[in-house]
């Protein structure tokens, strides 16, 4: 609003003037002011002295300060609650959020700034730090074909392609790309006492076996059975079928035993196939003592266990199985991979086949 050029003293003089007996036209000819200008000023000040409008200037002003401070407040709370939902921690969100609010509310960057008390340095950082395009782009695609992988495994598979990438750095690559492989609903478990199991010297000294339930793609159901060297880790077989008798497993075990000779210990639970006459008739042809769990005590067995996560979360659960064919040729395939590409972290990120050639290197040095 455009300022008028005389005072509010002397306004208020002009119409004392007018007040006093001279004309109005007299007056405003002698001000240069038109009837309509002399007439708005009278409403306004008519009545008035001097220290009354001063009184009334002061007012207006503490007003329009008072009027100016409550529009900051009400676009200070309408910033705060633009960015209540959102989670402002790192110095990157915080920069993305600062140039969010000045966009949408038209406001400068101090202001801003200042209302989300921030650090105008920090909003202004600019990284020189590497896109590290050939890593991210590496980490994506073992992500990508080992879908059940975690940073640590990936770092691991990284470094066989050649890559030297400290952890905590492919760690924060692997949570930007927004990599991070998702937890799958639990069971519940029995609380108690927990014994650590006796390891297991060398080769062929003990075998875990169980079996895995799946589902086709029509609602079949087939079992597999696993068969561990609790030593090696190595996967000795992985048969499918709809139907696992305990004769059809003394027949897998015999093909295993040809290939690596005897185990002195089989370990595995109380299932009907594994305490079948046909097992127990078995065991006494071959001599290879059976060792049965406990009831309720699955981590007795607990080389096969951990095998059979590992297999159902990135085998089974991966993959749909329309036939019987299919599943036991994408199992057999995950079973190699397994025994001689997967690393395997309690033996040091070396495949089982590596750590069986290894622990044979030593002994023969020995």
């Amino acid at each position: 609003m455009r300022s008028s050029r005389f005072s509010d003293e002397q306004i208020i003089s002009m119409i004392k003037e007018q007040e006093s007996g001279i004309s109005t036209a007299e007056v405003c000819r002698k001000h240069g002011i038109s009837n309509a200008s002399f007439y708005k000023y009278k409403s306004k000040f008519g009545g008035m002295d001097v220290s009354d409008a001063r009184k009334l200037k002061a007012l207006e002003d503490e007003n329009a300060k008072l009027k100016k401070l409550l529009a900051e407040q009400m676009l200070d709370n309408a910033m705060l609650r633009d960015v209540k939902f959102k989670k402002v921690v790192t110095p990157a969100a915080r920069r993305q959020t600062v140039a969010h609010l000045c966009k949408t509310h038209g406001m400068s960057q101090r202001r801003v700034c200042a209302v989300l008390q921030v650090d105008r340095s920090s909003v202004r950082y600019t990284s020189i730090r590497s896109d590290d395009t050939h890593l991210r782009k590496a980490i994506k695609k073992v992500a990508a074909e080992r879908r059940r992988f975690g940073y640590r495994r990936i770092h691991v598979m990284l470094e066989r392609q050649g890559f030297c990438v400290n952890q905590k750095k492919l760690r924060r690559l692997y949570r930007e790309e927004k990599l991070q492989v998702r937890k799958r609903g639990g069971r519940k478990r029995a609380l108690g006492t927990r014994r650590p199991i006796v390891l297991p010297q060398r080769t062929n000294e003990r075998w875990s076996l169980d079996f895995v339930s799946d589902a086709f793609t029509d609602g079949g159901r087939f079992r597999v059975l696993a068969v561990v060297d609790d030593f090696s880790r190595d996967c000795l077989a992985l048969v499918a079928d709809t139907s696992l008798s305990g004769l059809r497993m003394t027949r897998e075990l015999d093909a295993i035993v040809k290939r690596r000779g005897e185990p002195h210990t089989i370990v595995s639970d109380n299932g009907t196939e594994m305490t079948s006459m046909a097992v127990l008739k078995w065991c006494q042809e071959t001599g290879v003592e059976w060792h049965y769990i406990a009831p309720g005590k699955p981590m007795q067995n607990g080389f096969v266990e951990s095998f059979n996560g590992s297999f159902r979360d990135e085998c089974l659960n991966e993959t749909l199985f329309s036939s019987l064919p299919q599943a036991c040729q994408q199992i057999t395939d995950w079973k190699e991979d397994y025994n001689r590409e997967r690393p395997h972290s309690s033996l040091g990120n070396i495949t089982p086949i590596e750590f069986a050639m290894k622990m044979a290197l030593e002994k023969q040095a020995a």
